[in-house]
């Protein structure tokens, strides 16, 4: 007779999947390699009391420049790169070559703690300077055809060119850089279950975008790649042999370079992209999470596969929880760094001129109402923290399940993910709908001032409060994307939400305005990377080279 207990021990037996079970392989290998010894392979080595002054410079300037942490190194390839190859080299006798470039970026990522100091291997230097080269004939070779192709020949066009070349560039040596291990399985398993299960609205226009749109929303969503490593990726959809592009192949991308951006801009502003990425968002919440879990155990998590199938959801719950206490930090955190940009990049140049221009317009200065405009930022954000949603346990249960069917091969998912017909609207509704929202703009605008001004605000401070009140409700939007991308559970509508939305909208839409216009003059960082980089740096480097003089004297005198 069959024993019932063992039955249903069986029926609770579940079969891992094949790339799951590569994704435990590459977690383990990654966890338990041995780097060859330092005397086996060169690396690049700096100064530890050198480095600290450029790693505080490093802190210094992001504080001024509000930007995603995981974007941090990649942007300080890029605007290293820039003054290297831009600045320094127009005022530079000698012209740097890309051997000394490729040398001088990775001792500065390492001084500024973005790569560990004598850990990366000296031939990463040889790596970066085929990428830079490859990169610098791109640019000579795009150059030299807008001369001849007058009509695209514009300093617009010129400048535009160079910095995406920069940046292409700068994310090339990133993805060079970056251990890929772990992430590429679950990026190559992602699309296989998307590609198979994503189907569009019937005699869709799109059909023949549609993988391509899957892997790039994996990229922005699961890698949070920005708009320029997004671009790198289409170049190399579109130049197949990019990697490992000859002189030849050089020319012909550099003669299809602008026809080629503006292809590459229309697919990354793609129409399918809003409504892949709300599916994808998903995804990666699973394998984020998933990958969290076996990075804390491999052995122990497969091990619970096979003696206890019901510590497996137990092990999610638990990784859940620890992650929303850990975005909730991140929240906080990120909170106090908008402020902190906002005040030292914006809110000190426009306070320090309120009250001399009051009084230049005959104004009254009123105490109050100028603590106010200060006060009211932080306490603004603050609340806006506060009470922000929370994932909740119905969240964390959908988790659970979309994890399992990703991982089980009982549990794989069978239906399909039919995307809506992506409808636009006719010219006169969306005349209507564009009118109707310029009038709630101006309305709702038109009645805080009314408000300020009836509680004796002056002009100039009007103005101020608004440009507050822009940003940080575009900021409190910006920051708590990370407690958005865990709710997987769609939002519920309500009465207080749809007016919430009219409300607050074009205020977003503002404060997002003004930020790119900030971003583009932002004082501060133009003195930092151009008046006081290069000095500082050169600085650092002599500072760094006597060091190694005065050491190399106390040996020799020991």
């Amino acid at each position: 007779m069959a024993n019932p207990m063992m039955s249903k021990k069986m029926e609770e037996t579940f079969t891992v999947t094949d790339k799951v079970k590569r994704l435990f392989q590459e977690v383990y290998r990654e966890q338990n390699k041995h780097e060859k010894s330092d005397d086996e392979v060169p690396r690049i080595k700096v100064s530890e009391l050198v480095s600290k002054m450029s790693f505080y410079y490093e802190k210094l300037r992001n504080m001024v420049d509000y930007k995603e942490e995981y974007l941090l190194r990649k942007n300080a390839i890029e605007r290293i790169l820039k003054r290297l190859i831009i600045i320094e080299d127009k005022i530079s006798i000698k012209h740097l070559k890309p051997k000394e470039v490729a040398k001088n970026l990775l001792v500065e990522l390492i001084r500024a703690a973005y790569l560990p100091n004598n850990f990366v291997p000296e031939y990463k230097i040889e790596e970066a300077e085929k990428i830079i080269d490859k990169y610098l004939l791109l640019r000579k070779y795009t150059l030299e055809n807008l001369k001849i192709n007058k009509k695209y020949n514009t300093s617009k066009t010129r400048n535009e060119l160079t910095k995406w070349i920069i940046s292409l560039a700068a994310t090339n040596i990133e993805e060079n850089l970056r251990e890929s291990g772990p992430n590429k399985i679950v990026v190559d398993y992602m699309y296989d279950i998307l590609t198979k299960h994503i189907v569009l609205s019937e005699n869709s226009p799109y059909e023949k975008d549609k993988d391509i749109q899957i892997y790039l929303g994996i990229h922005r969503n699961y890698l949070n790649y920005d708009y320029d490593m997004l671009s790198y990726i289409l170049l190399k959809y579109y130049a197949k042999n990019w990697d490992n592009a000859d002189d030849e192949e050089i020319k012909k991308v550099a003669s299809q370079l602008v026809e080629m951006n503006g292809v590459i801009k229309n697919q990354i502003d793609h129409p399918l992209s809003r409504q892949l990425d709300r599916l994808i968002n998903r995804y990666t919440v699973f394998f984020t999470i998933l990958l969290d879990v076996i990075e804390e155990n491999p052995v122990l998590v497969y091990d619970f596969f096979k003696k206890d199938p019901k510590a497996f959801p137990r092990l999610i719950k638990k990784m859940c929880n620890k992650k929303y206490g850990n975005v909730r930090k991140k929240l906080r955190w990120a909170a106090f760094r908008s402020i902190l940009y906002i005040f030292t990049t914006k809110a000190v140049l426009i306070i320090i001129f309120e009250k001399p221009i009051i009084l230049f317009l005959g104004g009254e200065v009123n105490n109050v109402l100028f603590l106010i405009n200060i006060l009211f930022p932080p306490l603004l954000l603050f609340l806006s923290v506060l009470f922000t949603r929370m994932p909740s346990d119905t969240n964390t249960a959908k988790i659970i399940e979309g994890i399992e069917e990703v991982t089980f091969i009982e549990k794989e998912r069978k239906e399909k993910f039919k995307l809506r017909k992506i409808v636009k609207r006719e010219g006169f509704i969306n005349a209507v709908f564009t009118f109707i929202y310029r009038v709630s703009f101006l309305l709702i605008f038109g009645f805080i001032i009314y408000v300020l001004d009836r509680y004796g605000f002056e002009p100039v401070s009007i103005v101020i409060f608004l440009f507050f009140l822009a940003l940080i409700s575009f900021f409190s939007i910006r920051i708590k994307r990370g407690v958005k991308k865990l709710i997987i559970l769609p939002a519920k509508d309500s009465i207080l939400s749809f007016f919430s939305d009219i409300l607050f909208v074009p205020i977003i839409q503002v404060g997002k305005w003004l930020n790119e216009k900030f971003d583009k003059i932002n004082v501060i960082t133009f003195v930092l990377d151009v008046l006081i980089e290069s000095p500082f740096k050169f600085f650092v480097e002599v500072t760094d080279q006597w060091s190694k003089y005065v050491k190399e004297r106390k040996e020799d005198i020991s």
